[in-house]
């Protein structure tokens, strides 16, 4: 359309540009024709993504700008040139390598420090986090999905480096997904505060890392503080993690210093990737998400061999076969590559489109000439601890349902099942890795999904020999079999490390003891502090354990576990009857010898949340049966008497004498209501 005044007019098309037909085949690589493209995506590279430029809203045209086009020709130019550079790269010269650290002490601001130094991220594009894209890992401090990120590095050697950086969960939680994570690294940047020193966390990750075999560089972070104490923290280091911290690196991740010093570290001191180009295939897949528009995203590190767009591929663990459709590096934005070469770490798409059938741990190879034998260390994330999830909102049944089928597109270990209780309705029995995981399923629930949810106490997995000798495992305590058939209960057993202050040693050595810990070591630090490691059941902390340390320690204690197997134990099915009625919600598995008091305990709480009837309401704690701990609810009671002025006595009796057979007869056939106030009130409870 041209105007009146003979311009060009608003909705006709701007011409073709160079920029635009190399843009497509570039798109081409990741999004093939007929596949649907993402509706908007933020950033200055969302283009390599949707195929549309991004102007402050979805969907804006290309810039016509003489100024815009140059930003344009030069994001082009420098994803030309990252594609080439990954292409070109000699094995010697590329490093891939870690960082793990404790909550809170810096691992994503020295993060954030290199991509800006390696020039991954501009000024105007870096943000705090950066490599944590979830709202619950930028509050908590933590990360929960493992990243990765391909840096280019002149270093001062005058030589080109490929830096891959990948970017760890280091919960306890997910410590199976941190091996594989640590798997596909050469070394490790081990972070410590230098305020703070040593922490317990930072202890488990370092001998996961050991474990692997990987070149561990420490490095005293926030230096710049004056409350820091480097010479401290190196002997903590070295006494504890048995480290040598002679040339530990001290930097400030806040300010940059000592950053520069870092990359040449890496460079120097992490060997490349070890690996034949000429052997069959094997690639480890350490992470997985699932994508909407093209399936299940696979972040691989190639051992052996290369990987190409176009290859038949086999995971050794399942038997599946697909086709590699895209292939491509994060910097950390997606750059299409036509092949990832030994050594390298990028992400596949592969056509699958359930992320259950890509298990973490998983070994890639090529189904014309696969490998002999898959890499080691494959196993099948088990959950440990189990909770069920009920809507207080009875119809918001099926929106939960859809929820959790979303979440656990992108959380293979997140298992449910369809479950009912007497009292809280239908809902759904999850499984999940630990309490963390569990806190972080809840709180995604709520946060994305609207939903208000009751979640029943957490449990633990138990085994059960029964009197056929068969091995039962019971997540829920309703699950249990009769006690005559039950020949011994197993529970699950942990280590627990903790490091503490020396003041408060005395309150935490009586709380482990009090949850039925064993002792294993003690070992005074210096400088005050003190490492602890106990022996203790894992149903002893999924409660309440991790509170209570922090209010004895007034916070300065840190808290770090590893499952260690199964134990025999003298272990009960706890009952809670109200008005005769067995509540299921409310059943627990216990040591018999605490039995008692978590009885006494449940049923005064429970007698303060329940409300008062017009009839005498019964809470009873029952073991196989046996009532041991009983509390009760006074009836609501209206005063017959008030009409009866004077008169003879038997006349008042007789009055009272009918008030009492009518209650009897309503308690017969009465049902109390149990609050929600009261299920959540009993997680809280004390014993």
């Amino acid at each position: 359309m041209i105007s009146a005044g003979g311009g060009r007019g608003v909705s006709e098309r701007p011409p073709s540009t160079p920029e635009k037909g190399q843009r497509n085949r570039e798109l081409g690589r990741i999004y093939p024709i007929g596949t649907k493209r993402p509706p908007h995506w933020h950033g200055p590279l969302a283009v390599l993504e949707t195929g549309r430029w991004q102007s402050g809203r979805p969907g804006a045209r290309a810039p016509t700008s003489g100024a815009a086009r140059s930003r344009q020709h030069g994001v082009y130019s420098r994803l030309r040139a990252l594609e080439a550079a990954a292409n070109q790269v000699d094995q010697q010269h590329i490093r891939n390598f870690c960082i793990i650290a404790h909550i809170d002490h810096g691992k994503s601001t020295l993060a954030d420090r290199l991509l800006e130094r390696t020039g991954a991220l501009s000024s105007r594009e870096m943000m705090e986090q950066v490599l944590d894209s979830m709202d619950l890992e930028r509050e908590r401090g933590i990360t929960i999905k493992a990243h990765t990120v391909t840096l280019h590095y002149h270093a001062r050697d005058g030589e080109e480096y490929l830096l891959n950086l990948i970017d760890t969960p280091g919960h306890v939680d997910f410590s199976y997904e941190v091996s594989r994570s640590l798997a596909a690294c050469d070394g490790a940047l081990l972070v410590v505060d230098a305020s703070q020193g040593v922490e317990a966390q930072t202890v488990a990750n370092a001998y996961l890392a050991s474990d692997q075999g990987l070149e561990l560089i420490p490095v005293l972070n926030k230096i710049d503080l004056p409350s820091s104490q480097a010479d401290d923290v190196k002997q903590q280091i070295e006494h504890i993690i048995g480290l040598d911290a002679t040339h530990a690196l001290a930097i400030s991740a806040k300010t940059g210093a000592g950053v520069e010093e870092v990359l040449e570290t890496v460079v120097a001191r992490i060997p490349p990737p070890r690996g034949d180009e000429n052997a069959p295939l094997r690639a480890l897949v350490f992470d997985a998400a699932y994508d909407p528009y093209r399936g299940v995203r696979c972040l691989v590190r190639v051992v052996d061999g290369s990987l190409r767009v176009g290859q038949s591929i086999k995971l050794m663990a399942s038997g599946r076969e697909a086709q590699i459709e895209a292939l491509g590096i994060l910097t950390p934005r997606a750059v299409p590559v036509e092949r990832l070469e030994t050594g390298e770490v990028g992400f596949i798409f592969a056509g699958f489109k359930d992320l259950r059938l890509v298990h973490v741990g998983e070994t890639v190879t090529d189904v014309r000439t696969p490998a002999a034998e898959p890499l080691a260390g494959f196993r099948d994330a088990k959950p440990l601890v189990f909770a069920g999830l009920y809507p207080v909102d009875a119809s918001s049944y099926g929106t939960l349902r859809d929820a959790l089928e979303k979440l656990s597109l992108n959380d293979s270990a997140l298992s449910f099942l369809p479950d009912t209780s007497q009292a809280l309705g239908f809902g759904f029995r999850c499984g999940f890795l630990g309490l963390l995981h569990l806190e972080i399923v809840q709180e995604r629930l709520e946060r994305e999904f609207d939903l208000e949810l009751i979640t029943t106490a957490p449990s633990v997995a138990y085994r059960v020999l029964t009197s056929t000798g068969e091995v039962v495992e019971v997540e829920n305590p309703a699950q249990l079999p009769d006690p005559g058939r039950i020949v011994a209960i197993e529970e699950p057993l942990i280590i627990a490390t903790i490091i503490t202050p020396d003041a408060y040693i005395g309150g935490l050595l009586r709380l482990v003891e009090n949850r039925r810990g064993e002792q294993v070591k003690l070992d005074y630090l210096g400088g005050g502090r003190v490492l602890l490691e106990y022996r203790l059941p894992l149903a002893e902390v999924v409660l309440d354990f991790y509170d209570k340390l922090k209010s004895v320690s007034r916070g300065y204690a840190s808290f770090d576990y590893q499952f260690v197997g199964y134990r025999e134990g003298d272990l009960v099915k706890l009952d809670l009857l109200v008005n005769g009625e067995a509540v299921d919600a409310l059943a627990t598995i216990v040591h018999r010898s605490g039995a008692y008091e978590r009885a006494r305990a449940l049923t005064t709480k429970l007698r303060e949340m329940i409300p008062r009837q017009l009839f005498e309401v019964a809470i009873q704690g029952a073991i196989a049966g046996r009532v041991i701990a009983r509390e009760s609810v006074k009836a609501m009671r209206k005063n017959v008497l008030a009409k009866c002025y004077g008169g003879d006595i038997t006349r008042k009796r007789k009055l009272l004498e009918r008030q009492k057979e009518g209650k009897k007869r309503m308690k017969r056939v009465g049902r109390v209501d149990i609050p929600q106030e009261a299920f959540l009130a009993v997680l809280k409870v004390e014993t």
